[in-house]
């Protein structure tokens, strides 16, 4: 039975390229027949990410059926998995987030979580000496992956190991990496075609904090602006989109690469709560920033508070 290899919802770089990346290595050194897929269109930095290195966008799946075999890669979160996913026989599971809890399976099951800011160099050290066998359009989608998830080493979730890693890539590929990594973010910071509900859910995770059920919603940019002038449709829209995904609030943090820190957007009094608890902020309009804020994973998830 072919494997099929998947990151989270609503894909982003590291979940479209690690499945591509680890369904390569699993089909070419492990012997054992696997595909990437996705579960949703990716965001704009991947799309561009698959264009750039002719990689074929692997097939979008809503839905796990009984048996099926899996591998997770850059989530361990049932809430960012199909529905069906523990009637799924999981095999393996590659991430660098929290152990969330509430994924079951038959039997004894390889599992790698490390604390690195990237899925793709998890896999590569997985590789050991196969890792220099990967193909040049491989390399690529890791080289992307790693700048994506490190915004070009930015984030405060970036290790020695991380950057290393990227510069070797990068030396090997003959790319330039702040050249390429400004390819990417412009790519990212792209969102002019997409509808307010779109650009919600676009990078976004689901959360439990102080009894709310939380849509966390980040969106990096080198063009803040272009975001921040609709500001006042996306918080209308914000109720409708809760409303739709059983939320109780939507957060939307824009990040600017640039500058290093993130606009929260206030649209009523519970986020005002939220942002003043969660990060000492004195919230006086509709929108709050938060200097050298940059990475949800380890400074806005584990900071939420009421």
């Amino acid at each position: 039975m072919t494997i099929k290899v998947f990151g989270h919802k609503s894909p982003d770089t590291d979940s479209t390229g690690s499945p591509i990346i680890w369904a390569w290595y699993l089909t070419e050194h492990r012997k054992t027949p696997a595909e990437a897929k996705l579960l949703g269109e990716p965001n704009t930095e991947a799309a561009f990410v698959l264009k750039k290195w002719n990689l074929p966008k692997p097939e979008i799946i809503s839905g796990i059926a009984a048996g099926d075999k899996v591998v997770i890669v850059d989530t361990n979160n049932p809430a960012e998995l199909p529905e069906g996913i523990n009637d799924a026989e999981i095999v393996q599971i590659i991430d660098h987030h929290k152990l969330t809890g509430g994924l079951t399976t038959a039997g004894p099951i390889d599992i790698t979580i490390k604390p690195l800011a990237c899925t793709a160099t998890i896999m590569h050290n997985l590789m050991g000496q196969n890792a220099a066998k990967m193909p040049r359009e491989i390399k690529g989608a890791m080289l992307s992956c790693i700048l994506s998830d490190t915004l070009e080493f930015r984030s405060p979730t970036t290790t020695e190991q991380d950057k290393a890693l990227a510069l070797e890539l990068a030396k090997d590929l003959g790319i330039d990496v702040s050249a390429y990594a400004a390819e990417l973010f412009e790519a990212k910071s792209d969102v002019g075609a997409f509808s307010d509900a779109e650009l919600l859910r676009m990078d976004s995770k689901e959360y439990n904090v102080a009894g709310k059920e939380l849509r966390v919603s980040v969106l990096e940019t080198t063009a803040p602006k272009m975001i921040l002038d609709r500001k006042a449709s996306l918080m209308k829209s914000m109720e409708s989109v809760a409303a739709e995904d059983g939320a109780d609030q939507v957060l939307l943090f824009v990040v600017d690469i640039l500058n290093e820190e993130a606009t929260l957007l206030v649209p009523n009094d519970l986020v005002k709560r939220m942002a003043e608890a969660s990060f000492g902020a004195t919230v006086t309009g509709d929108t709050v920033v938060l200097p050298g804020v940059m990475s949800r994973k380890k400074q806005i998830i584990p900071a939420l508070k009421l």
